[in-house]
């Protein structure tokens, strides 16, 4: 008799086993359905609920690199983005919008707003989507992709880059600095319009990537009028000044190019030298991820196949 039950009582096991797996099953699925659409997302004017997988950004200035490498999809952006040449092939089907051009933004049925704390119509913005602004150079700009990669619900893979940007990005200052002297200066300028600029180690064009994450040296007059401010503004006389040993040298292609025909320009060491790297102006001013991977490149190609 015990011999004829046992198969049965096998068989009645595995049936069990296998409702019971798919039990489990079904309530992970169950739980997968019911994860929150919303989360609370800690801004820096207080807390904002946002979506948990964000379809439809509209980027109003600015962070359209970081909201790029995280793979979440854009469908509005500035003026200046658009214009960027580094995001043209991502952009080619995305609306340029305006703080100003209300109409055209909910026509674009935004489930998240991102901008600078100055934006214009902030109130307005927030009856469209959830609208989060950044004050800029409130925290560096590693920490502020790390944000943004909260508000997105992607903070691992924000961080991952991060970590991964700064190693290779102090490997490669380690080998420039080999090469060029430890106590050797560079300076950041740059060609707009009729000016010319000097940057501080925090104002884009590659700033943030020389002095922050390769530790290298800027010169003592730089130092003291744009480390603070973030940049300063100079005239042709005094360039020599402010040029360090090597200098990167952003131009627009519309600018105003007289003062490299000047002997003040051409007899400046780095010049005459050759250690002047220029730039393209278009695009320089952010600093994203795809323009920080842009600039690391050429700043490593500057300084080690020159």
């Amino acid at each position: 008799m015990k011999k004829r039950l046992l198969p049965f009582i096998l068989l009645l096991v595995l049936v069990i086993s296998a409702c019971g797996k798919q039990t489990s099953t079904t309530e992970e699925a169950a739980a997968k359905d019911k994860e929150p659409e919303t989360f609370t997302y800690q801004s820096e004017n207080g807390p904002v609920e946002v979506p948990a997988n964000p379809q439809r950004v509209v980027l109003l200035s600015g962070f359209t690199g970081n909201v790029l490498d995280l793979g979440v999809n854009v469908v509005g952006v500035d003026v200046w983005s658009k214009n960027n040449p580094t995001f043209e092939k991502e952009l080619k089907d995305v609306a340029e919008v305006s703080d100003e051009n209300l109409e055209k933004i909910i026509e674009l049925e935004p489930d998240l707003i991102i901008g600078l704390s100055n934006i214009k119509n902030v109130d307005k913005l927030k009856e469209i989507a959830p609208t989060v602004t950044y004050t800029w150079g409130k925290v560096d700009y590693l920490t502020q992709h790390v944000e943004i990669g909260k508000l997105l619900n992607k903070e691992k893979e924000a961080q991952a880059w991060v970590d991964d940007f700064k190693k290779r990005a102090e490997e490669a200052g380690t080998e420039i600095k080999a090469k060029i002297g430890e106590d050797a200066t560079v300076s950041v300028m740059e060609a707009f319009g009729k000016d010319l600029y000097v940057f501080g180690d925090n104002w884009a064009r590659g700033t943030e990537i020389l002095y922050q994450a390769m530790g290298l040296k800027m010169p003592e007059k730089v130092k003291e009028m744009a480390l603070e401010s973030g940049y300063y503004t100079l005239s042709a006389e005094v360039l020599p000044e402010y040029a360090g040993d090597y200098v990167i040298l952003s131009k627009y292609s519309d600018a105003d190019t007289s003062f490299q025909e000047t002997e003040t320009y051409k007899n400046i060491p780095a010049v005459k030298n050759g250690h002047v790297f220029e730039m393209n102006g278009q695009g320089a001013s952010f600093s994203d991820p795809v323009t920080l991977e842009k600039q690391l490149e050429f700043i490593k190609k500057s300084f080690l196949e020159n």
